[in-house]
């Protein structure tokens, strides 16, 4: 009787790629902001009506810092949780921005969420550091109450940059444990220069002249960029008007490497999704160079006349998966090959 060799199954880009390195992170493309109970019912429903492919376009965060009514933080910390918990998160996509660290609040607000619902918080997003060491307080805080409560699952942590001092240890900053996402906060971050820069720079287009907001902006990106992690733009005041929302989002996008942006109304989601999706041409052309490389097991491969190796299939492989994570359409063979598992959850 003749052995049959036995074939192994081909080896999915995940596995091969990031031998001995840290995966870039893969979140949606748009995080929206909300504070009351009310609208962040109504965003987690949002997030399941727009769902593609039974996965979320968008992340939904809870403010604990401008949402909580004065007086009312614990209450409002244990709403936040209750929510967590509740059936209508339906994909574990939901975080929360908690209090700074020079408020009285900021532990308790970690204690109350993490505490009860640890389990369930996509990240927490912390604010208004003034540098490094700000930061690394309350990441020391949160691993030793996720100790305290048995929490073994890392929770992602979201840094905003909205002053001076922070922006000066971005890249310290950028490269401390649990971070994901490095945050741009424009408001705050205008604020703080005294009236050095004009309001007019809080919006656009101001916002995407002004020298000392753009040298912000190419900080955070740089930094996010170089340690892994995501940079996300700050919000657009123009909260109904979709077309300059659009142009907000593929300017942060195409002119500054944001891959992620917030929102702070629903009429904003679509339109930030949108523009921050990869085009269809360049994910046509990743599915391909990445199923070719794939029958090759990973070695190097000409396509259309061009070179590409393991370097090249990182980046192709890191441009499908967000355009995977954005809803975007994938062609059929790569979903088939790539995100089968995550489809079928």
């Amino acid at each position: 009787m003749r052995n049959e060799r036995k074939v192994s199954p081909p080896l999915h880009p995940a596995a091969v790629l990031y031998q001995g390195a840290k995966p870039f992170p893969v979140l949606a493309a748009c995080e929206h902001y909300a504070g009351s109970e009310k609208t962040i019912r109504k965003a987690l429903q949002l997030q399941w009506e727009l769902r593609v492919d039974d996965r979320p376009v968008f992340d939904v965060t809870a403010d604990c810092e401008d949402g909580a009514p004065a007086g009312r933080a614990a209450e409002h910390a244990e709403m936040i949780t209750g929510l967590l918990l509740h059936a209508d998160n339906h994909f574990g996509r939901l975080g929360v921005r908690i209090h700074d660290v020079t408020h009285p609040h900021w532990r308790e607000d970690i204690e109350i969420i993490v505490g009860r619902a640890g389990r369930k918080l996509a990240y927490i997003v912390l604010p208004k550091a003034a540098n490094a060491d700000d930061v690394l307080t309350q990441i020391v805080a949160l691993d030793q109450i996720r100790a305290l409560y048995g929490i073994e699952r890392e929770i992602p942590v979201h840094v905003m940059i909205e002053t001076p001092g922070a922006l000066h240890e971005v890249w310290k900053i950028a490269g401390l444990p649990h971070v994901e996402s490095i945050d741009f906060g424009l408001m705050d971050f205008v604020s703080a220069h005294h009236g050095a820069i004009p309001g007019s720079a809080m919006r656009s287009p101001g916002q995407f002249s002004h020298s000392l907001v753009t040298r912000a902006k190419c900080e955070v990106t740089a930094a996010a960029l170089g340690n892994g992690v995501i940079p996300t733009h700050n919000v657009t005041t123009a909260l109904s008007d979709s077309d300059v929302v659009r142009e907000d989002a593929r300017r942060a996008r195409n002119e500054f490497g944001f891959l992620r942006m917030w929102s702070i109304h629903p009429r904003q989601i679509q339109p930030i999704v949108e523009a921050m999706r990869p085009d269809f041409a360049e994910v046509t052309e990743a599915a391909g160079i990445l199923l070719a490389a794939q029958n090759a097991s990973w070695g190097p491969i000409a396509w259309e006349g061009k070179l590409h190796d393991r370097a090249s299939y990182r980046y192709y492989w890191e441009l499908l998966s967000r355009a995977h994570a954005m809803g975007a359409a994938v062609p059929v063979e790569a979903r088939r090959r790539f995100f089968a598992a995550a489809v079928a959850k």
